[in-house]
């Protein structure tokens, strides 16, 4: 078998394995399977072989046109997957961060007319175009950064034009580089200020306007809400939910970010693939996502900019059997950071994670937060080549650095798209 690239030599190849059916949860969660001086072979776009160096080199062939990458010295991962992002949107909030370290709430911050509001204007003052541009350059970072697959919701335009117009984008910046993105429609982020203090109006708007167009374009797969107090409410969120599934798109929440509210046990009755953030999530809401399998998609770097009091639950949650994956939160407002690196540190310095309970949290957790298990998440015969080589002597060693890009390659399907720690 010839295969057209080879990575061997590797100190250690990182992988789950077995889990592509379901995310892993409880002790499972913590278990990986590292192979010493292991080696990976891919033909095409899908990996062919992994395993020892030795054994590899036994049952593959190679030839001039095959890629081969001395990894002597460095960690091979599966590449990481953010499965909960906002990265395509117009402005920026830099102004914000005085009136949070002055301790303003984020809440207060909002009914100022900042927050989300503010990149509301911002989005919708942005051609696509121009929308398009930043979205390219924030896939850019991440992928140097290790990222090959990422969720991108819209959520910043609040009006049938700029919530079409933010897909669109996130479509266009799919289609023009490597990172997949997997598109949320999140048009129920918040109240837009004209429609301020009439949320049911403004649903009418998503439900009877929005989402038909949405599902008739194919511009997402999921529908997302935030489900929060001053925002929209459980009986707000069912609603729109309840829409959104029978018109196709599979469901997922912000919920139980600010006010225990009861988002978790909306996700558990609707079966959403996720809750997102919960912070002050309940312990029914936990027992009530293990029974139904929704996944908790934690965003510790948003908890750590906001410097908020406690993080979520994490290990109560793990304890309980829910399934726990990590994102970035990317947004302009209350986590601009696109860096899955910084992630890995901060679950595990605040979360109290494990170094391999953050990397299943990453990719093959994450990778069934968005539905795609079965294709990515894990190095395994027969997915897609989506590889990260680090340079790392081993993987405690990412939880170990912080603030460094270790990334050295990035392999996206089979193509080596980051080299030497630059986007090639």
């Amino acid at each position: 078998m010839t295969v057209s690239l080879l990575i061997k030599n590797a100190a250690q190849v990182v992988t789950s394995k077995g889990a592509s059916a379901k995310p892993l949860v409880g002790e499972e969660l913590g278990q990986l399977e590292v192979i010493e001086d292991g080696a990976v072979a891919v033909s095409g776009d899908q990996i062919t072989a992994v395993g020892p160096t030795a054994d590899l080199l036994k049952l593959i062939k190679t030839d001039r046109q095959t890629k081969v990458i001395d990894a002597t010295g460095k960690v091979v991962l599966p590449g990481l997957i953010d499965p909960h992002t906002h990265v395509v949107f117009g402005g920026s909030r830099e102004h914000e961060l005085a009136l949070k370290l002055q301790g303003v709430p984020y809440l207060e911050i909002l009914a100022r007319g900042g927050g989300i509001l503010s990149s509301v204007e911002a989005t919708r003052a942005a051609s696509e175009d121009q929308l398009v541009e930043r979205g390219l350059k924030y896939c850019r970072q991440m992928l140097a950064q290790g990222t090959t697959t990422a969720e991108a919701k819209s959520g910043y335009g609040l009006s049938t034009e700029a919530e079409l117009k933010t897909l669109r984008a996130v479509k266009r910046v799919d289609a023009a580089q490597p990172v997949d993105l997997v598109p949320t429609f999140l048009g129920a982020h918040a109240v837009p200020k004209e429609y301020k203090g009439k949320p049911d109006r403004y649903l009418d708007l998503v439900i009877d306007e929005m989402l038909p167009q949405v599902v008739e374009q194919k511009l997402a797969r999921y529908c997302d809400v935030f489900c929060e107090e001053g925002v929209f409410s459980i009986e707000q969120s069912r609603r729109l939910l309840t829409a959104a599934r029978a018109a196709g798109l599979e469901l997922k929440l912000h919920a139980d970010e600010i006010v225990p509210l009861g988002g978790a046990e909306l996700a558990a009755e609707l079966g959403a693939v996720s809750a997102d953030h919960l912070l002050v999530v309940s312990d029914l809401g936990i027992e009530k996502m293990a029974a139904a399998g929704v996944i908790a998609v934690l965003l510790p770097g948003t908890t750590f900019y906001l410097r908020e009091e406690h993080y979520a639950p994490a290990r109560k949650m793990i304890e309980a059997g829910v399934p726990v994956a990590l994102a970035s939160d990317f947004n302009p407002g209350s986590s601009p950071n696109n860096n899955l690196q910084l992630v890995i540190n901060i679950a595990c310095l605040y979360l109290r994670l494990t170094p391999a309970e953050v990397i299943n949290a990453l990719t093959i957790n994450a990778a069934h937060a968005l539905g795609r298990a079965a294709a990515i998440g894990s190095i395994e015969a027969k997915k897609a080549a989506d590889l990260v080589i680090f340079d790392a002597p081993n993987y405690d060693y990412l939880a170990y650095r912080y603030g460094t890009n270790l990334v050295d390659t990035v392999i996206k399907n089979g193509a080596v798209v980051v080299e030497g720690g630059s986007v090639v």
